[in-house]
């Protein structure tokens, strides 16, 4: 997808601060330092969209973006980060509930795990949230670059047995520092957009 239009519209640290918007929403959600702003830059082709930090816990609200005017991307604060006080974290896990829970135009949500690691308890609480919740979703390993072909290969099996064991569930695989899987996240969110304007409108 070629990009000429990515910017920021507003941060939200509660629901009434959401945009009014009319189009389609991607949200990416992952724990702390997994590589999600760095993703979401490689994805709309800009270096420094979203600010990215070497300190886990940094993003504190929700931040969103438009898109060529087709998306709006929505930044989660990353869950996980155990030096963030319990009543922030307890913030936190609201502000994305009320997201997840009540945002109409929210279409897919990405969730970031890293391939070198295996998927944590909060990675695995947060896919059977999605699932409970209905909300179609898609798995992204980042951090790819940083193994070796077989070691990816290996991680990626593991990843997929968590996630994806029943062959439904789409895992890709991406690299931030060499756009390794841009193109395939891209077509998941246009084939995605596909499905739902060939859905018949409730009357």
């Amino acid at each position: 997808m070629k990009i000429v239009k990515a910017e920021f519209i507003t941060g939200a640290v509660s629901r009434k601060q959401f945009p009014n918007q009319p189009l389609p929403e991607i949200a990416f959600i992952g724990r702390s330092n997994v590589g999600k702003s760095s993703l979401i830059n490689s994805l709309v082709n800009r270096k420094k969209l979203v600010k990215t930090s070497a300190t886990p816990g940094k993003t504190q609200m929700i931040n969103f973006f438009n898109i060529n005017d087709v998306w709006m991307l929505a930044d989660l604060p990353g869950y996980g980060f155990a030096k963030v006080p319990p009543q922030v974290q307890k913030k936190w896990q609201v502000l994305i509930e009320d997201y997840l829970q009540e945002r109409e135009r929210l279409e897919s949500v990405v969730l970031i795990v890293d391939i070198r690691r295996k998927p944590t308890e909060l990675d695995l609480v947060m896919r059977d949230w999605l699932e409970d919740a209905g909300l179609d979703y898609v798995v992204v390993a980042t951090k790819s670059d940083k193994l070796s072909q077989t070691e990816r290969k290996q991680q990626m099996a593991k990843i997929k047995k968590e996630f994806g064991g029943d062959g439904v569930r789409t895992v890709l695989m991406y690299s931030s520092k060499n756009n390794h899987g841009r193109k395939e996240l891209w077509n998941h969110f246009s084939n995605r957009r596909k499905k739902e304007e060939a859905q018949p409108a409730e009357e």
